[in-house]
């Protein structure tokens, strides 16, 4: 059997082609560091995971990783600057619900499939503290007071639109009581707190450990679907009779169009990341629970979240 010479030199040009192309996605990542948005500032709760989750993924893919922070706007600004960056793998964003409430809360031109999901890495619960001197015990306390005093007890929150601040709306409004919303951003809120300048705070609980160990804050309920194991002392708000659960997630996205074989490697190091001893035990001291989920399942959480937010958010009035 003859080769028609025009034909060979096609095939081996196209065989060359496959070649440098499946040399170049193995090289990933192959140059610069790759950079984890962070949507909220120094210290706080999404900052602190984020370094725990960095430092993994740096040893899992042999690569420099650097966390920066971009807060303002309840996320609408990392969001906006990761969406804009080029789909190569060298952006990632640290992402959770508030790319749901954000977007339904009008500072957001896009939603979550602006996106590719990469992982689902943990689970945080949102919670409702007073400082550890407060005459507040429980859940009961509190809400009796406030059926007392309506709007008179202040209570904190990460900002308008934020998780924390729908997390607090459902929950005092599924109370029955009237109390008065104070935004502040999530480097405030919990020197806020410890300040006396607000009764009570709704937050997550990366940003509180430190302060719940030394008593210094009491956390009354997890408003979580079932008691955190990260948080055993912590009732839910359903156990106290409030009928309301708003577990809160993290993961990494990145700019659609991400080629699938940068994702399926970022995905697999973020796996080896949260199944390893440091991760866990570095999850454990930050009070969050690892929760990998692969991009497919990741994908298909955002989406049913997104319905789900924007249906409370219409319902507490706080949808654009």
């Amino acid at each position: 059997m003859h080769t028609v010479p025009g034909i060979r030199i096609l095939a081996c040009a196209l065989l060359s082609v496959a070649v440098i192309a499946s040399a170049q996605e193995v090289a990933y990542p192959k140059r610069g560091n790759i950079e984890i948005t962070v949507l909220f500032p120094a210290g706080s709760s999404a900052d602190v995971t984020a370094r725990l989750l960095a430092q993994g993924i740096a040893k899992n893919l042999g690569a420099n990783v650097m966390v920066v922070n971009r807060p303002g706007a309840g996320g609408a600004i990392g969001y906006k600057y990761v969406a804009s960056q080029k789909p190569d793998g060298y952006s990632l964003v640290w992402n959770s619900n508030s790319i749901s409430t954000t977007y339904h809360s009008g500072q957001l031109a896009f939603d979550y499939r602006a996106f590719d999901p990469v992982a689902r890495v943990l689970i945080e619960s949102p919670v409702l503290a007073v400082r550890g001197d407060a005459r507040w015990k429980t859940l009961a306390d509190l809400i009796n007071d406030a059926k007392s005093r309506p709007g008179k007890i202040t209570v904190a929150n990460s900002g308008v639109g934020s998780h924390t601040h729908i997390t607090s709306v459902a929950l005092f409004k599924t109370a029955g009581v009237d109390v008065l919303d104070v935004p502040y951003s999530a480097a405030q809120i919990v020197p806020s707190l410890l300040g006396g300048h607000v009764d009570a705070m709704v937050q997550l609980p990366g940003a509180l450990a430190g302060h719940v160990q030394n008593g210094a804050v009491r956390i009354l309920a997890a408003v979580t679907q079932k008691r955190d194991a990260a948080l055993p002392d912590a009732p839910t708000a359903q156990e106290q009779g409030v009928e309301v659960a708003l577990d809160a997630w993290r993961g990494i996205t990145v700019p659609k169009g991400t080629p699938r074989t940068i994702i399926a490697a970022l995905e697999a190091a973020i796996r080896a990341t949260c199944e390893s001893a440091d991760f866990i035990q570095g999850s454990d001291k930050l009070f969050v629970r690892p929760a990998f989920l692969p991009a497919q399942e990741f994908g298909e959480l955002m989406a049913n979240e997104d319905t789900q937010l924007a249906r409370i958010m219409q319902s507490i009035g706080l949808k654009k």
